[in-house]
């Protein structure tokens, strides 16, 4: 694909280069790089437009919710509803399913999404970013029902992240590979500049919350103490941790420059299964990175293949740089 062609031309080549003609899922796909413009000028003014800070109020995973937050499960919300696409929706902000309004036509997919990843940093102007999964609805009813939405992270339709940083990004697959697309202001559309993206095999940089390394469980404690131990330890070379505290961020810099990133089971919260949403953060990312050459694990199984059990499930996550990914699971064999 040329460089610069819009995100439009570029999913209308890629139908015509596959043999599919499904205009629903063009229109869709639109709706949603639209909602990431949107929320991209929302986080980008900042402080300038009185968005800052958090509400007295916590999502259904009981975490204190940021005022953007809110504001940005809005706008995904009123940007997607009333194309004729969609016949529900599923988000990390809300409780429940979300029905599509009576008074607009109702389609065959399902949208579920995380409207501002790495929230925690806005007030600190570090890069967040949003990720969005499509699914097929199945069910013959006018408004899915959460069971609906547990589908296996194999059957996802297309999944992307927006990173909202220096410059606003989407990067998107509809399981043909993986793909950046960079917003030009100038012209208001996504524009590629990254195509065929494909993560390095071999990497020395991992990114883990090394706050809650007395919880990690052996195989991890095991991994991450080697590349401490960079030239002097049984793995002969220096590694580089780093940690942004934004699921987007940290999987962008992997699929770009290569990286393991970690958020494994541990033993912090018996009640968690582990930290990361299946739905709207592991699957979604784990679709990208395997389309890029990765590897997505839970440690024990591949995420993708994980049967969902609630819209807001959590599981290990441990994905990036095949080969490293495969060193950590070997030793999760081992335990």
């Amino acid at each position: 694909m040329q460089i610069g062609t819009t995100i439009a031309q570029f999913l209308a080549d890629e139908q015509r280069a596959n043999n599919t003609n499904n205009t629903d899922l063009l229109a869709l796909m639109g709706q949603v790089a639209t909602a990431c413009k949107v929320i991209s000028n929302a986080v980008n003014k900042g402080a300038l437009s009185g968005v800052m800070g958090s509400l007295d109020s916590e999502n259904i995973q009981g975490e204190t919710q940021k005022k953007l937050d809110v504001i940005t499960n809005e706008i995904f919300i009123q940007t997607t509803e009333r194309g004729g696409q969609l016949a529900g929706m599923a988000s990390e902000e809300m409780d429940d399913v979300y029905d599509i309004p009576a008074q607009y036509a109702h389609g065959k997919y399902l949208l579920v999404f995380d409207p501002l990843d790495g929230s925690s940093n806005v007030d600190v102007n570090i890069s967040v970013g949003t990720i969005f999964s499509i699914l097929h609805y199945e069910g013959s009813a006018a408004n899915p029902v959460a069971a609906d939405f547990l589908q296996p992270g194999t059957k996802q339709v297309a999944a992307g992240y927006a990173l909202y940083g220096s410059s606003t990004m989407l990067v998107i697959t509809t399981g043909h590979g993986v793909n950046g697309f960079t917003l030009d202001s100038d012209i208001g559309e996504f524009v590629l500049t990254h195509p065929g993206m494909m993560i390095p095999v071999d990497t020395k940089e991992f990114a883990i919350n090394a706050s809650n390394q007395r919880f990690w469980e052996a195989p991890v404690q095991r991994y991450v103490s080697e590349c401490v131990a960079g030239k002097t330890g049984p793995r002969g070379r220096d590694f580089n941790m780093r940690w942004v505290a934004s699921m987007v961020a940290e999987v962008h810099r992997i699929i770009i420059r290569g990286g393991i990133f970690m958020y494994p089971k541990d033993t912090k919260d018996p009640a968690k299964a582990g930290k990361l949403r299946l739905m709207y953060e592991a699957n979604p990312m784990s679709f990208i990175v395997e389309q890029a050459g990765g590897l997505s694990s839970t440690g024990r199984q591949r995420i993708l293949d994980v049967q969902p059990e609630g819209l807001h499930q959590r599981v290990p996550v441990i994905l990036g740089s095949k080969n490293e990914v495969e060193v950590v699971l070997s030793y999760h064999a081992g335990m």
